[in-house]
């Protein structure tokens, strides 16, 4: 049992070492092909790793990769690839600051109000991909694809002036919205910033997202389903029932991602709230290989690579583009298809190699037994 364990344990940190280090070696390719230091960059980014607001920005930064992957995680575990979790994040956050910016409620009221307007918005997106899903047996894919762009242009629509817009210079938001909405962080002194609160949240999910998966008969149905379809049917389970039921608590914690900024910091939905957080989560998800402490790490690094990455603009002597976080960024989702499928084959193999091997030694005592009965 230990040695399963063991093995079992190596095949879950190989994936993502492998895919690390052939996104480091071919950045370094890249690096060597402009001319510049291969090694250099990388010892620039992790020095910022001493400084305290840039580890203030890397946290804040991953606890809304954290949630958004959690999302896409949920989908792959169902065997969905919800690539909808960018519309369903912008459209909740965008819904939430409508909210908490024209109701005003105690704050004990007015939190959980906030929260739940962003989950059953991103729960409503995501169940209309669910239910041409089931009903007419439109790919996921497809249907999230066109969600994201009507997103995109529901919310131009919803923060016009004539509907709930406000406009503050060239910029157009949704206005302030009442401080009862507001959650206060980890104040850690002017020259270092504040930790979000709903850090908390986005750990307290993981946890979740854990126990519910497997520690439940709900999360036993769910990956069953996702397995296969036609033997989750044989025990009962209704898989179209899973699908969207699955869509809708992914687009659920999607219409959260967005929450630690909006409740935190910006406190209103602007032309420059972050876009194509979902389309990270997608990667986030793959490094982590849905496992919520595996995202959890590669959140931290996507977060480290974004924030730290600014610090090439201003080196020198030599100055080196940030684009090279991107660039790495990129081939480590490249690497990491390519990496688990190499880990999954040689996993396979060992299994059949050790099924092999039990098989004959089970062979080669079923024959000494006979010998000694015929004597």
């Amino acid at each position: 049992m230990k040695k399963f364990d063991k093995e079992r344990l190596l095949l879950a940190v190989a994936g993502p070492v492998m895919a690390l280090v052939a996104a480091i070696l071919l950045t370094s390719v890249v690096l060597l092909a402009s001319g510049k230091n291969p090694i250099e960059p990388y010892n620039l980014m992790l020095q910022q790793i001493g400084y305290s607001d840039v580890q203030v920005l890397i946290i804040n930064q991953a606890s809304m990769y954290y949630i958004a992957a959690l999302a896409v995680a949920l989908g792959f575990r169902m065997n969905l690839f919800n690539i909808g979790v960018d519309g369903q994040y912008r459209l909740g956050a965008v819904m939430t600051a409508v909210v908490g910016a024209h109701v005003a409620l105690p704050a004990a009221l007015q939190v959980p109000l906030l929260l739940l307007v962003a989950i059953l918005t991103g729960a409503f997106w995501a169940g209309i991909a669910g239910v041409l899903k089931v009903t007419r047996g439109v790919s996921e894919v497809v249907a999230t694809i066109m969600l994201n762009a009507i997103a995109t242009s529901l919310i131009l629509y919803l923060t016009q002036t004539n509907t709930w817009g406000v406009q503050v210079g060239n910029n157009m938001t949704t206005g302030i919205m009442k401080k009862s909405g507001w959650i206060p962080g980890i104040d850690l002194g002017s020259d270092v910033g504040e930790i979000y609160g709903l850090v908390f949240l986005a750990a307290i999910m993981g946890v979740l997202y854990w126990l519910v998966l497997n520690r439940t008969r709900f999360g036993f149905d769910l990956r069953a389903t996702g397995e296969s379809e036609s033997a989750a049917a044989a025990s009962g389970v209704d898989a179209k029932r899973m699908t969207l039921t699955a869509m809708l608590i992914s687009g659920g914690v999607a219409g959260l991602a967005g929450l630690p900024l909006l409740l935190g910091d910006s406190h209103t939905y602007s032309l420059t709230f972050p876009e194509g957080l979902g389309f990270t989560a997608i990667g986030i998800a793959l490094l982590g290989r849905n496992n919520p402490g595996g995202i959890a790490l590669a959140a931290l690094l996507w977060a480290f690579l974004d924030k730290a990455s600014p610090a090439l603009d201003y080196a020198t002597p030599v100055a080196y583009q940030k684009e090279i976080a991107t660039i790495m960024q990129g081939l480590i989702v490249f690497a990491v298809v390519i990496s688990y499928e190499v880990v999954r084959t040689w996993g396979l193999r060992r299994q059949q190699k050790r099924v092999g091997e039990e098989l004959a030694a089970a062979a080669r005592n079923n024959s000494e037994k006979k010998e000694v009965a015929a004597r």
